[in-house]
């Protein structure tokens, strides 16, 4: 990093779809695409499967990495969907979004059958908000696939503590379910969870401490995008907090993020692409840059 820093990131080059995600080089950006009707961001399409398709495209072609397609609302207080009906809302825009671009998708989901079937439809990598301790069948789904996992410490339901110890003990629970199933370390990426049990102040700790969050040299994964927190720090309602997730977004990847999970991709691209020249210090400039 710029100011001589290391990142401790370790992990080898993950392929993933003809895509090659060289971790330490650059940050990656995924896309959201969420597939309910109650998104807290005010962004869910619910059954538009032509309105997933056409928000998918333009978000490769400003420069998105990964789609995250997501049908069950990860919101605080928000009810649990049961798996078929997670399916339901899941496939027919998964299905038509796999059709019309050639990037890898996530699927956001903590159900079994639902990643399982997903995968089977043209997902690529399982986006996992409770890091394979929800569902007792996902790692073996996950593991039997071949699928690249990101695996998220969700702090919901568990007693306070330091943000560092506690994302790093969950990562460290992950992992263990993770090696008793064969899955690769090499094919995970771990995402501290911002937004999910923790107070503001800690999630903005979170960002502030990222690197100190890096277990087994592994890809971090940072979703700071439209956060409550973000609207509580600036006092503004969900689509007032561009800038706010700007400013989270540069400053986690000058703290070690490898991917940023968000809304408005072709803000953050931009944001990202300043972030990673000041913090990785790899820019050069070419002609097309000159002035």
């Amino acid at each position: 990093m710029a100011d001589g820093r290391a990142r401790t990131v370790a992990a080898p080059a993950l392929t993933v779809r003809g895509r090659t995600f060289a971790w330490g080089e650059r940050t990656y950006v995924m896309g959201i695409l969420n597939v309910t009707p109650d998104s807290f961001s005010g962004d869910g399409l619910g059954g538009d499967v032509a309105g997933a398709v056409a928000r998918a495209r333009e978000m490769e072609a400003a420069g998105a990495d990964i789609l995250d397609v997501g049908a069950e609302s990860s919101r605080p207080g928000a009810a649990e969907l049961d798996a078929r009906e997670e399916l339901a809302r899941l496939l027919p825009a998964l299905e038509a979004v796999r059709a019309a671009t050639a990037l890898p998708i996530s699927v956001d989901t903590y159900h079994a059958s639902v990643a399982e079937a997903a995968l089977q439809a043209g997902a690529d990598i399982v986006n996992d908000i409770w890091g394979l301790r929800h569902d007792p069948e996902l790692a073996a789904v996950v593991a039997s696939s071949g699928a690249p996992l990101v695996a998220m410490h969700n702090q919901r339901g568990r007693p306070p503590c330091d943000v560092v110890d506690g994302v790093r003990a969950g990562f460290e629970a992950t992992l263990a379910i993770a090696d008793a199933h064969g899955i690769p370390r090499e094919r995970i990426i771990l995402d501290p969870g911002f937004g999910f049990g923790w107070p503001e102040e800690q999630n903005l700790e979170m960002v502030r401490r990222l690197e100190a969050m890096r277990v087994g040299g592994l890809p971090l994964l940072l979703g700071p995008s439209r956060k409550s927190t973000i609207g509580a720090v600036l006092d503004v309602p969900v689509e007032e907090r561009l800038e706010g997730t700007a400013a989270a977004v540069a400053i986690g990847v000058a703290n070690g993020a490898d991917i940023v999970r968000v809304h408005d991709v072709r803000a953050m691209v931009r944001v990202v692409r300043v972030a990673d020249a000041i913090a990785r210090g790899t820019w050069r400039r070419t002609p097309a840059a000159a002035g």
